[in-house]
């Protein structure tokens, strides 16, 4: 969107309609004469029910203080809403709610993926994970086979896009002692088999860790059901939280070291972190507006429902494969079939970059996408990808519809009869033109 400035002589005045303030000014986001089409759910979903911006804003106001460290009413009142909240995500993930405490919150899933990888791993330990992982699982692996003597396989995933259980079968070693899986690609948009794979781990008595960054939110989880025994989560994505809070659920029989320490509010004179739990993977204040928004997006999802979100969504992005698949010289990958799938689509262009692409969407559609590697370089090198710095992915989310969709198809139709000369769409920029 277009961010022009204008100077307010009243704050009060500006900031309720729109305005941010910015460098001691305010700041209006005008709009453009076409809407922005949203379609980088993925990356965070935006926008967030209005119920979860009135609860944020409401209860920072009301209760913005440091729970846990104080006894005051207003402190206990914080306190109460950050244990509820540990409690009613234990229930929401099907973890063991008789020890909420193993409920532990952090920044966002990498930050999470950082305190459990380390803490569930040591010297001479074999860990397996996928080629559809996250940067947040492949640094902290790759780092500890370099620098701490652990050994890594990757598993690759089928033509569909789903990692076979009996792959990971086949690769477990008698020092394997973690499996790590991506529940839901970012990339491919396939969900994997977990509970599959969960079984296989609970017979072999290796740790099995869930990255539910995709997914929590957007299809029902059982931790139990699943035979997950770590998952990790954030909260801005399909949960409908805010930035900057995420966490992790462990089960009673796990046990993660704890690699962090700091403060905690509890047991000052301690000279060593806290070894109970939440305090063991917890420091410092805790985001209480990420808490107060996650909670808000609670109440959002239960009253929609989880299934009739997703129903919806995958209308969506039926119409949208079925569009982009008419299209002359697209190409998609891995969603020949929407089974087991969210509504994540990735494509690429003949002839183009996929950066361009995603440029000339953005400039001349008004239409916003994640383009690159998508921090999956792995996922990308096995579709073959690299050499065009990656793929254009569309993600749809519960405030889109079928007129964003529309727009969507039309815009990659109008781009590719310009680049094959058929026709010059009419609103193609000159900046677009430079990009041929």
């Amino acid at each position: 969107m277009q961010l022009r400035e204008r100077g307010y002589t009243d704050p009060k005045e500006a900031l309720p309609h729109g305005g941010i303030l910015f460098g001691g000014k305010d700041l209006k986001l005008e709009p453009l004469d076409s809407p922005l089409i949203y379609l980088d759910n993925a990356a965070t979903a935006w926008p967030k029910p209005e119920s979860v911006y009135r609860f944020m804003i409401d209860f920072y106001r009301g209760t913005g203080v440091n729970p846990g460290r104080s006894g005051f009413d207003l402190a206990l009142e914080a306190g109460s809403l950050l244990d509820n909240l540990r409690k009613r995500l234990t229930r929401f993930f099907g973890g063991d709610e008789d020890a909420p405490e193993r409920l532990c919150f952090g920044y966002n899933a990498t930050d999470a993926l950082n305190l459990a990888i380390p803490g569930l791993l040591a010297p001479g330990d074999h860990v397996i994970t996928t080629n559809l992982e996250h940067n947040s699982v492949i640094r902290p692996i790759n780092h500890l086979v370099r620098d701490g003597g652990v050994e890594a396989t990757f598993v690759p995933f089928d033509g569909a896009g789903f990692v076979d259980p009996g792959g990971i079968a086949k690769a477990i070693r008698p020092n394997t002692t973690l499996v790590v899986v991506n529940h839901g690609s970012n990339v491919t948009g396939t969900v994997q088999p977990v509970k599959e794979i969960g079984a296989i781990c609970r017979e072999k008595g290796v740790t099995f860790l869930v990255d539910t960054a995709q997914t929590a939110g957007a299809i029902p989880i059982d931790m139990k059901e699943m035979n997950i025994d770590v998952l990790v989560f954030t909260g801005h994505k399909c949960l409908m939280g805010s930035m900057g809070l995420g966490g992790l659920s462990v089960r009673k029989h796990v046990e993660i070291r704890q690699v962090r320490s700091g403060g905690t509010g509890v047991r000052s004179a301690d000279p060593y972190h806290l070894e109970e739990y939440p305090w063991r993977l917890e420091y410092g204040t805790p985001n209480m507006v990420g808490v107060a928004a996650l909670w808000a997006g609670q109440d959002w999802l239960e009253s929609r429902g989880l299934e009739n979100i997703h129903a919806g969504e995958m209308k969506l992005a039926a119409k949208l494969v079925d569009g982009l698949r008419a299209i002359p010289a697209v190409r998609l990958y891995c969603c020949e079939s929407l089974a087991n799938h969210l509504p994540t689509i990735t494509m690429n262009l003949d002839g183009f970059d996929a950066a361009d692409l995603g440029t000339m969407l953005d400039v001349d559609h008004n239409i916003a996408t994640r383009t690159g590697l998508h921090c999956a370089p792995l996922a990308h090198g096995q579709l073959g990808t690299v050499a065009i710095h990656g793929a254009v992915r569309f993600s749809i989310g519960p405030f889109n519809t079928e007129e964003h969709i529309d727009a969507a198809i039309r815009g990659v139709a109008e781009i590719a009869r310009w680049k094959a000369g058929r026709k010059v769409a009419p609103n193609v920029t000159a900046a677009s033109a430079r990009l041929a």
